[in-house]
Formats: structure tokens, sequence, C-alpha cells
């Protein structure tokens, strides 16, 4: 029986409550039903850490490759969802640009010179929304060089990336896929094409096409990617800036300790991936009946891991709901996933991160957020951020 009796908490756990203030929720299935089985996702979800890194280490038993995946059903079959061999042939082509020395060294200027441009001119107006005015544009602007797109207009891609997403979050919420989200990834598509037709040899998708490069994937297998790296490249990293400027600003004691000890700066950035993981939740499919915790699974349900519920597993993290820039074990949080399907950009997504907030202490002293214009908590079923983040700063006479 899945419904009711064995797992009472999950029975009446809905949709809206996963979205908003999640966490005392999932905390009690953590507690209680590590793996429940949860009628508003009509699938299980696994909320504690070591069964959230079992599951997604073991690809045999469970699958992202089921038609039924979200991501695959708004842009197709891509490296996200493909497991085994034709999951490392999607892959490999994009691999070596995200890796740690490639990032820093042809990214890291780009990065930051970006992430200046955009400080000088939000500077003098003492005011801004960050999510629109500093995370998001930062985190196109990278994505767009990355892929190559070009002369893209970045407030179209951002477009596209954000209607991907709301697709995405409607299928994950048992929702057909969005007219809006169709429409995008049809113009991503015509994009990335008109970049392979220029064949430009530095282009990464052009590589990633080439019959020479590791895989040689097709133009429709080159196009799903790249949406793939898109949304996961710009909103995630977007939501990655908006949560820890957030939790700093939220909690003045840790951002004094920042300000003081700027080498506390990257463990900042660690602590929030961990108290707020942007993707808050990936999905696996079952293989086979396997019983997991107690919970008898069969074949071809859906398995959700709660990466939220996992980042704050007090087996592993002392008193976890609390923001604490020095925690030593910050860095065990799995907040990019894990096992093969470990994102691929986690080191652009952290250098973007850590860039993106020390140019921002470091410009505006008094950065704060608007008295006028709380933010809210961060929010989304699978992407998590503030809907908005006003913030306020003194502008510097000249």
């Amino acid at each position: 029986m899945r419904e009711g009796g064995p797992f009472p908490i999950g029975a009446s756990v809905g949709l809206a409550e996963l979205s908003g203030l999640a966490h005392p929720v999932l905390a009690r299935l953590r507690d209680a039903e590590p793996v429940s089985w949860l009628p508003a996702l009509d699938g299980w979800l696994v909320t504690r850490r070591d069964l959230a890194l079992g599951v997604m280490r073991d690809t045999k038993t469970f699958t992202v490759d089921d038609p039924r995946f979200s991501t695959r059903r708004v842009v197709g079959p891509s490296m996200l969802t493909l497991d085994g061999a034709d999951h490392e042939r999607h892959r490999a082509p994009f691999a070596r640009a995200f890796r740690l020395g490639e990032v820093r060294e042809r990214l890291g200027r780009l990065v930051e010179e970006e992430a200046e441009r955009l400080v000088a001119a939000m500077a003098p107006a003492g005011r801004a929304e960050l999510r629109a005015e500093f995370a998001g544009p930062l985190a196109v602007a990278v994505m767009g060089h990355v892929l190559g797109l070009g002369d893209a207009d970045r407030r179209e891609v951002r477009g596209w990336y954000e209607a991907i997403v709301t697709a995405v979050t409607a299928v994950t919420s048992g929702e057909a896929v969005p007219d809006a989200g169709r429409t995008a990834f049809a113009d991503l598509k015509a994009t990335v094409e008109r970049v392979l037709d220029d064949g430009e040899s530095g282009s990464l998708l052009a590589a990633a096409a080439s019959s020479e490069g590791a895989g040689g994937l097709d133009r429709a297998e080159v196009v799903s990617n790249a949406a793939v790296l898109l949304f996961g490249g710009v909103d995630t990293t977007e939501g990655a800036i908006a949560n820890a400027v957030l939790h700093l600003l939220s909690h003045p004691d840790q951002l004094a300790l920042v300000r003081a000890e700027p080498r506390r700066l990257a463990g900042a950035v660690e602590e929030s991936l961990r108290l707020e993981p942007a993707a808050a939740i990936v999905d696996r499919y079952a293989t086979r009946d396997v019983e997991l915790a107690g919970a008898r699974i069969v074949a071809r349900d859906l398995v959700s891991v709660s990466i939220a519920a996992a980042n704050r597993d007090p087996c592993t993290f002392e008193d976890p709901d609390r923001f604490v820039v020095a925690r030593e074990n910050a860095g065990r949080h799995i907040a990019f996933a894990g096992g093969p399907h470990v994102c691929v950009g986690m080191h652009l997504a952290r250098l973007e991160a850590r860039v993106a907030l020390g140019r921002l202490l470091e410009r505006f002293p008094d950065l704060r957020l608007d008295p006028e214009q709380p933010a809210p908590a961060p929010t989304g079923l699978v992407f998590r951020k503030p809907p908005a983040l006003h913030v306020v700063w003194s502008v510097r006479p000249r």
C-alpha cells in the first residue's frame, strides 16, 4: 500500500507546500519517512542524504533514461536524460570546456569583467533588483559566450531559458509542456543551427557536432544539450548568486565575518549552496522492483531525490538550518547532484557566484536589503530562489 497508511506525511504534502517554505515538511519526511510516497508527485521522494547519494550513484537501478523525464519532454534526449554509453557520448564533447583548469583559464577574466561592467552600470542608482539587473545578466552573458551564441540578444536568451525552466517545472508538476516552452526551444534551436552553419572552429557547439570530436553528435543532439546547458548554466547560477546574497544580507553577523575575512567568501558560497540549492530536486525512474529504507519501490516508479532535504541532513550537518559561513564541512553538500550526472558546469557556477559576491561586497560597502521591498524567501518546486531581490546602497559622491 502506498497512499495513506505507511506514508501519512507524504500523503498530506501538496505541491504548493513543496514549492513554498518546504524545509519544515522536508525535515519531517527525512526524520519519519525518508523514502515516502507522495501522491502530489505520483512518485517517491527521497530525503535522507545517504539514500539520496545511493540513488544518484546507482544508475542500473535508478535511471534518468525514461520518456517521462521532464527535461526530456521539453528539449529532447540529452546528457541529462541518458545513462551509460549514450550519456557519456552526449556529455564528453562538452565536459572538457567545463573542467576546473579550463574554466579558470578561459573564463575567469570574462566573468570578472562582466561582473564589473554590471556593477558599474548599477552603481549610480543606489538600488537594484539583483536577479534582473545583475545575477541573471551575468549568467546569460557567460553562457552565451561559452555556447558561442554570438550576437543573440541577451534579453531574448534570458526569455528562452525562463520559458524552458517554467516548462520543466510545469511537467514536473504533472502538467503538459506549455506552448511558451515549445516556442522558446524552437527559437533556441534556430539560433544553435545558425552557429553550426557558421562552422566557427572555436565554437563549443561546432566542436560537439564535429565527427572528429568525442561523440560526433548530430544537430538535434547538439541542440538538446545546448538547451540543457543554457537553462542549467543560467537559471541555477542566477539562483545560486541570488540565494547567496540573500543569505549574507539576512545574517549581519555572517556578512561581517566575510567582510572582515574575505577568504571566507568561498565558504559562504558553499554554505549557501548547502542551505538552499538552486536545483532542489532531481528525478530518477526505477528499472526494477527494489526496497529502499523499507519502502517497496516498483519498476518504472518515479523516484525523486530532494537535494534540498539531503543538504540539511543533521546526520552530516550540525545545526543544519543555520547559515554558518565557517562551517567546516559545508562542501559535503550535494547541490550539484552526484554520481555520473553530477553537474558538468559546477566549477563555472562556483566561479560566477564567488566573483559576483566579491564584486558586490567590494563595490558597495553598505549593501543591504531594501527595507521598502522585503525579499521573499526562495521558492520553487525544482529551481529555488527568491522571486525578486531588491537591494540598496549609498551612492558615492563624484
